[in-house]
């Protein structure tokens, strides 16, 4: 119990070294400069009413859920080395390359419905089933 205490109190920086999905890239994977990721319409249009000090939304994939790997989404200001960003000046999304490969081709939506708004991640074509909810998913292998 303290090892996941421990997680917990440590800085971004070496939570992200540590995370375990890091380590299931593989060498196969497509150049970094070759990966995308779409941004819908009203994903940009929600980005513009909400990032006014220069922050932008940060998509993480992570390893939980029902299905195995999960989107995190964050509002963030401070780039990483390993960032790639798409969208606009005043509407960015950034994505570090691990997250990227594994929801390269998908497109970042925000949808808003009576019972929830949110950021979502749709079309991945990597992920082979997901949940109701649609923040977890499985990899095609």
């Amino acid at each position: 119990m303290a090892y996941i205490l421990s997680q917990f109190t440590k800085p971004r920086s070496l939570m992200r070294a540590a995370n375990p999905i890091r380590h299931l890239a593989t060498a196969s994977s497509k150049s970094a400069e070759n990966q995308q990721i779409q941004v819908s319409e009203s994903c940009l249009k929600r980005l513009r009413e909400i990032c006014t000090d220069g922050s932008f939304l940060r998509v993480t994939v992570e390893g939980g859920g029902c299905s195995g790997f999960q989107y995190k989404f964050d509002l963030d200001s401070k780039l990483n080395d390993d960032d790639r960003q798409f969208g606009e000046d005043k509407a960015k999304v950034v994505i570090d390359t691990i997250s990227l490969d594994y929801c390269n081709g998908a497109t970042v939506d925000y949808h808003s419905e009576l019972i929830r708004a949110g950021f979502r991640m749709i079309a991945n074509p990597l992920a082979e089933q997901g949940c109701s909810c649609g923040s977890s998913f499985s990899i095609k292998l």
